[in-house]
C-alpha cells in the first residue's frame, strides 16, 4: 500500500481512463480532497489500482483500471477476502461471476451517482421542469446583471474567499460534516493547477462572486460536480449556477454526474427533481477467503 500523494496521479489515471466505469468518487480530484481526512491508501496490482481508507477504520473501497478478462480468481486481495464498499455494479457483478457463493452484494442505494442529461439541464424544457425553470428564470429577473464565467486559475482566491463567508453563513465551525467538506473543497482548490481535467464555474453580481460549481471530466461523456456553493440570501442561485453551468458543458458532453445523495433525505428529493436519466448503481459486496 502507499500512501495517496500527487506523484501516483499520472499511474492513477492511467488506469482510471482504461477502465470501462468511472465513478465520481473514485476519481482522483475526489480521492485526493479526501485523502487525510480516511487516510487514503492505493495497492497497484497488474492492471488494477484498488483503494483502501484507514480512518475512522481500516476499511476497503473499490478497485480502478482494465477488469476487463482480469482473472478475479488470482488477485492477491479477494484471496484475502474482506468487505469492499462503492462498488460499481458492473464489478460487483465481475465478482460474482467469477467468485460464486464466496460472494455476497448488497445495494447500497445512498451511494448511487445521478446521472442527468446535459442538455435536459441546459434547456430545462417541459412540464417536468418548470419549477426549476421558473426559479431560473426568477433570479435573471431579480438580478438581471448576474454574470457567469468559467472558472479560471487567477479567480482561484475569490473561491477560496467565498469558501470561507459560505462556511461562515452556514456556522461550519459547528458541524463536523461541513467542516469537513470545507477541508476538501480547500484541498482541491489549492491544486488546482494540478488538475488538468477541472472546470467550473462562478457567478458574479456587481462585481462580487455569489456562487461557484466547481466540477471534473471523467470521460468524453460526462462532466461530475464536485461541489457547488451559493450564497444563502439570493434566492434561485444554485438553479441559476447550475443551469449555466450545464449550457456551457452540453457542448462538450452528454451527461453530468451530480454524486451520490449519502441516503440523506432531503439530498435525495433535491437530485430526484432534476429528473435523472440514470444511475451509477454501487454495492457493498463481502468476499469471503479463500480456501486455504
Amino acid at each position: 500500500m502507499e500512501p495517496l500523494t500527487l506523484r501516483l496521479l499520472s499511474r492513477f489515471q492511467e488506469l482510471y481512463n482504461a477502465g470501462p466505469v468511472h465513478a465520481a468518487d473514485c476519481s482522483f480530484v475526489n480521492l485526493w480532497g479526501w485523502a487525510e481526512h480516511y487516510g487514503l491508501e492505493l495497492c497497484f496490482e497488474n492492471d488494477l489500482c484498488w483503494i483502501r481508507q484507514n480512518k475512522p477504520e481500516p476499511a476497503w473501497w473499490s478497485a480502478v483500471g482494465r477488469w476487463q478478462g482480469t482473472d478475479w480468481t488470482c488477485s492477491s486481495i479477494l484471496q484475502q477476502g474482506g468487505t469492499f464498499s462503492r462498488v460499481p455494479e458492473a464489478l460487483a457483478l465481475a465478482w460474482k461471476e467469477a467468485l460464486g457463493a464466496r460472494v455476497e452484494l448488497a445495494e447500497a442505494r445512498g451511494q448511487w451517482e445521478y446521472l442527468y442529461s446535459a442538455g435536459d439541464l441546459a434547456a430545462l424544457k417541459g412540464n417536468k421542469f418548470h419549477k426549476k425553470r421558473n426559479h431560473v428564470n426568477g433570479f435573471f429577473r431579480r438580478y438581471p446583471a448576474a454574470l457567469y464565467r468559467n472558472i479560471t486559475p487567477d479567480c482561484m482566491e475569490e473561491v477560496l474567499q467565498m469558501q470561507k463567508e459560505w462556511c461562515r453563513w452556514h456556522e461550519c465551525v459547528d458541524s463536523p460534516a461541513l467542516l469537513a467538506e470545507n477541508q476538501v473543497i480547500r484541498r482541491v482548490l489549492e491544486s488546482w493547477d494540478e488538475f488538468p481535467g477541472l472546470r467550473g464555474g462562478v457567478l458574479y453580481l456587481e462585481d462580487a462572486m455569489i456562487a461557484y460549481t466547481v466540477g471534473q471530466t471523467l470521460d468524453s461523456d460526462t462532466v461530475v460536480v464536485h461541489f457547488e456553493k451559493g450564497h444563502p440570501d439570493l434566492g434561485g442561485v444554485y438553479q441559476a449556477i447550475n443551469q449555466r453551468f450545464a449550457e456551457v458543458e452540453q457542448e462538450r458532453v452528454r451527461f453530468i454526474n451530480r454524486e451520490q445523495d449519502l441516503d440523506e433525505p432531503g439530498l435525495r428529493q433535491a437530485k430526484e427533481s432534476y429528473n435523472p436519466v440514470g444511475f451509477l448503481k454501487k454495492y457493498v459486496v463481502t468476499v469471503r477467503p479463500a480456501a486455504v
